[in-house]
């Protein structure tokens, strides 16, 4: 078998499987904007045709027997292994529904009023990392770079240090991480922060989470911050919520140098223009545009989930339709609310509040010619989605709290800095790269109705400075720089990284 330069450890499969006239195949993609295409582009960047993937599947334990542990893929960012862990039903449960999203997931987000001790099964998720470390082990070549991907995998490089020590370990933080007194109510604090420290490069989106993390590690172990650097002045402006002046880039633990890094991931900006000029596009605007009848489009976009801020989204419009009836029938709130992990009580009651919520809504409001909210609970195609983004008036983004949130930059990208305001939670982490949002604090009603207010009533040349303002740091921090960043940053710690010259340019 061949072994890997780079192997990208992430819990989702870099494909689509469908079954076609009896046979599975295996398909790129159809969305080329999001996470998954952004780290399958490095395959192309680390030695091409030396990366392989890591990632779970959910198999029967009769189907386990004849399942095809490694397949080859060959799409358009190269080709590539595919190290598939067939794990059970009982066994995603465990590690994902259960402890990653009812114990993890609420200390991540600062709702430490929802962690649930009682149903964890840390054994299970000891035991799934594990299998994962144990398959990028044996992908991997002894001086490989494994590239490892959120919090349900925070034990895989403590058990990738065991089997395979001379390794260079990275670690990516998809979500916020959170200051000590909130990430020490876990009682594994200590054994996931010592897997960690044994990473060569742990990175976060923001500045505040970095130092976060410095200061959680600080907190439990003997770690010295042995460099600080100042914020780069289009990362972290003074006065707002998640501000930081200045960020901690490297750690010294037990003899051993742990560097940090804190570095958005981007949206494509390219793809989307691309998108926008196509014909099936200026049709889906067209139509969007007549469907309209000439109403101010308010658009928020995100998952079901009780830190996304939906609820409190419908309850600032349905605010907004009673203090200000002159608006009835001329504003519509889409709301694309996609349905999260399934077979999580949490997450029902959830989809269940927003529903009632838009129930009540147009009950009282809608009239023979006008119903004022529209609710998507499927995933919108891609390219309709930024139709949608196109045409919208206001787009409404308001997480209580938010790792990055790239929904806000592609609303943005899609404008082009053309007429159009964004409403932005003060704690998504891209709040920090695009302050010329109106920013908003989704724990007040006030807040949220006053930033509701502005973007209606903005003037337009007011919009045109704002949006024109935050393009240009859409494209400025795209998802080219962070990959450009991110090989840098491997470049650092892994002198043996075989890349393609024109990677780095």
């Amino acid at each position: 078998m061949t072994k890997s330069d780079l192997v990208i450890v992430y819990h989702r499969q870099p494909y689509e499987e469908a079954v076609e006239n009896g046979r599975r195949v295996y398909r790129e993609n159809k969305s080329p904007n999001g996470i998954v295409p952004t780290l399958k582009s490095f395959f192309g960047r680390i030695a091409e045709g030396r990366g392989a993937w890591v990632a779970w599947k959910q198999v029967s334990a009769k189907q386990q027997e004849k399942f095809d542990r490694v397949i080859r893929i060959e799409d358009s960012y190269g080709n590539y292994a595919v190290s598939r862990l067939p794990l059970t039903a009982e066994q995603v449960k465990s590690f994902y529904h259960v402890t990653s999203k009812e114990a993890l997931w609420p200390i991540l987000h600062s709702f430490p009023w929802l962690f649930r001790y009682e149903n964890a099964d840390w054994n299970t998720f000891r035991e799934v990392n594990w299998l994962f470390a144990e398959a990028a082990a044996a992908q991997a070549e002894d001086d490989a770079l494994v590239w490892v991907h959120d919090y349900n995998l925070w034990l895989v490089p403590k058990y990738l240090r065991q089997i395979k020590p001379s390794l260079k370990i990275a670690f990516f933080h998809h979500t916020p991480f959170p200051s000590p007194d909130v990430f020490n109510v876990l009682p594994w604090r200590a054994e996931i922060v010592d897997s960690l420290l044994d990473c060569d490069l742990v990175g976060f989106h923001i500045p505040r989470y970095s130092k976060n993390f410095a200061d959680v590690a600080r907190s439990l172990r003997d770690v010295e911050v042995t460099e600080t650097v100042r914020v780069e002045s289009g990362m972290s402006p003074s006065g707002m919520a998640l501000s930081e002046p200045d960020v901690p880039v490297r750690l010294s633990h037990k003899g051993r140098s742990v560097n940090l890094d804190a570095f958005p991931v981007g949206t494509n900006p390219e793809i989307i223009t691309e998108l926008l000029k196509g014909e099936p596009s200026r049709q889906i605007q067209k139509t969007i545009r007549e469907e309209l009848e000439g109403q101010r489009l308010i658009l928020a976009v995100g998952r079901t989930d009780y830190t996304k801020g939906m609820k409190e989204t419908l309850q600032a419009y349905e605010r907004l339709l009673e203090r200000r009836p002159e608006l009835h029938g001329k504003v519509k709130l889409l709301l694309v609310s996609v349905q999260a992990a399934s077979g999580m009580k949490i997450y029902r009651d959830t989809q269940r509040e927003i529903e009632a919520l838009v129930g009540r809504i147009n009950g009282r409001f809608t009239n023979l010619r006008w119903s004022p909210v529209f609710l998507f609970s499927n995933a919108i195609p891609f390219d309709r989605l930024i139709a949608y983004y196109k045409m919208a008036d206001v787009c409404l983004i308001a997480p209580l709290r938010d790792g990055l949130n790239l929904v806000a930059k592609e609303y943005v990208a899609a404008k082009q800095g053309d007429l159009g305001v964004l409403v932005l939670s003060e704690f998504t982490g891209c709040a920090v790269e695009l302050p010329q949002a109106v920013l908003a604090n989704p724990y007040s009603a006030r807040a949220m109705d006053a930033a509701l207010d502005q973007a209606l009533d903005m003037p337009e040349e007011e919009k045109r400075e704002r949006m024109r303002a935050m393009h240009q740091n859409v494209l400025h921090y795209d998802v080219s720089r962070w990959a450009r960043h991110t090989l840098e940053r491997f470049g650092e710690i892994g002198e043996g990284l075989r890349t393609k010259p024109e990677a780095a340019a």
